[in-house]
């Protein structure tokens, strides 16, 4: 046996990794967590966190496809796409646009639904031991277009269509959920069963309860490669030795195709970079609930003394380097909306880049390996993994251990771009 040995190795350690471990632990499961960076260093550290069950409409949906090819070369719109030539690129985009057609988005929409109710479910529960900043005071949507507006109310009336509440509010509304602070606007709408948290203390915290319940975890180590027998994983050779387990979960994020390639297993995932600005905010200044400015894709965060702003999505490979042009596109669209409050204007916390998995259709992988028997994988949560973190891992330990998940992972499947 090799020196490193578990019922479990899971691969990743942002918040869908971790949470797998933690509820696999719970399950009894003796746990090996590794990670190439150190525990909450990807996407899951600098994102909005929301969770949010107002983004049951997956990323490719009807309209995204129009929207696109206007802003896709213009460095400085939400969505960017670096150009370069990349064969796994170009296949990805046309599974996009297969994958918007309204069809695929409405048997799409009840299986994201669960998942975030679930989770947010989960969520109360782990509050209850851990803190890391629970609120559920809602999302505050805000319009500046009369077109921005129109197609808001129609998202909210398809929501509302499954059971999401979605109440349409006037300019004067909107303010006073604001706490009386000048908006420019022409309508809102209101999505009160998101909640918000901190990202980084939830995962790190809950790296910690893991921890105390027996997970073992491996930072600085990378992946390298498998060594298989046909039809399971023996040994997964790192950079820090060799791990063996019966059960493998691949969690790696954007990374999880890279990994997977090693396996024969393609993974239909393009990391989608994207930017947030933190600063230090006067309590006076401090807005009551997350907001998000529309037209511009922008959201902001309360957290504590500080707030944060985030947003946009640029397909540009695994370039980490940061665009100042997209982050000063976020920075520039505070005002607009709210005209008393510029970011510039206050104290520098963090300006910070990661890379989301995004997968054609909006949904993530999660489920059995087709190949190797004893290979789960849970990756492609594009810009809702911290939201769907604490299913995701509830179902993980379920898959390992042979119980059958409540929700339908029907269009989750592993091998659905086969």
């Amino acid at each position: 046996m090799s020196e490193h040995s578990a019922d479990v190795l899971v691969i990743g350690g942002g918040a869908i990794g971790v949470c797998s471990a933690y509820y696999l632990s719970k399950q009894g499961r003796k746990v090996l967590l590794v990670e190439k960076g150190e525990i909450c260093s990807g996407s899951s550290y600098g994102n909005a966190g929301l969770i949010v069950p107002s983004h049951s409409i997956p990323l490719a949906s009807p309209g995204v496809i129009s929207k696109g090819l206007k802003w896709m070369l213009n460095p400085e719109s939400p969505f960017h796409i670096k150009p370069r030539f990349d064969p796994e690129l170009f296949s990805w985009l046309w599974k996009f646009r297969a994958a918007s057609k309204e069809s695929r988005v409405r048997k799409a929409i009840p299986t994201i639904r669960d998942l975030s109710l679930a989770s947010l479910k989960l969520y109360k529960e782990l509050a209850q031991d851990l803190e890391f900043g629970f609120e559920q005071k809602g999302w505050l949507v805000l319009f500046q277009s009369e077109d921005g507006l129109e197609s808001g109310r129609e998202e909210a009336l398809l929501l509302e269509e499954f059971g999401i509440k979605a109440p349409i509010l006037s300019v004067d509304e909107a303010q006073k959920m604001l706490a009386g602070n000048r908006i420019k606007i022409c309508g809102a709408v209101f999505y009160p069963q998101d909640a918000q948290l901190l990202p980084a203390q939830f995962v790190r915290g809950m790296a910690v309860l893991a921890e105390q319940n027996g997970v073992e975890i491996h930072t600085s180590t990378e992946v390298l490669g498998f060594e298989t027998d046909g039809t399971g994983i023996t040994k997964t050779q790192t950079t820090r030795g060799d791990f063996e387990a019966r059960e493998i979960v691949l969690a790696g994020g954007s990374w999880s195709p890279v990994i997977a390639r090693d396996l024969n297993i393609n993974l239909a995932i393009q990391p989608g970079k994207g930017y947030s600005v933190t600063v230090k905010c006067p309590i006076e200044k401090q807005l009551p609930l997350p907001v998000f400015f529309s037209e511009a894709r922008v959201g902001m965060t309360p957290m504590g003394d500080t707030l944060r702003f985030g947003g946009t999505l640029e397909l540009s490979g695994f370039d980490l380097s940061i665009n100042r042009r997209r982050v000063n596109a976020i920075l520039n669209t505070v005002p607009k909306y709210l005209p008393d409050l510029d970011p510039r204007s206050l104290e520098l916390v963090e300006t910070w880049r990661g890379l989301r998995p995004c997968t054609p259709d909006g949904l993530p992988f999660l489920g059995r390996s087709p190949t190797y028997e004893n290979l789960t994988i849970a990756a492609g949560h594009a810009t809702i993994g911290i939201s769907l973190a604490p299913i995701t891992g509830k179902i993980v330990s379920q898959l390992v251990t042979g119980e059958q998940p409540r929700i339908d992972l029907n269009l989750l499947r592993v091998d659905r771009f086969s």
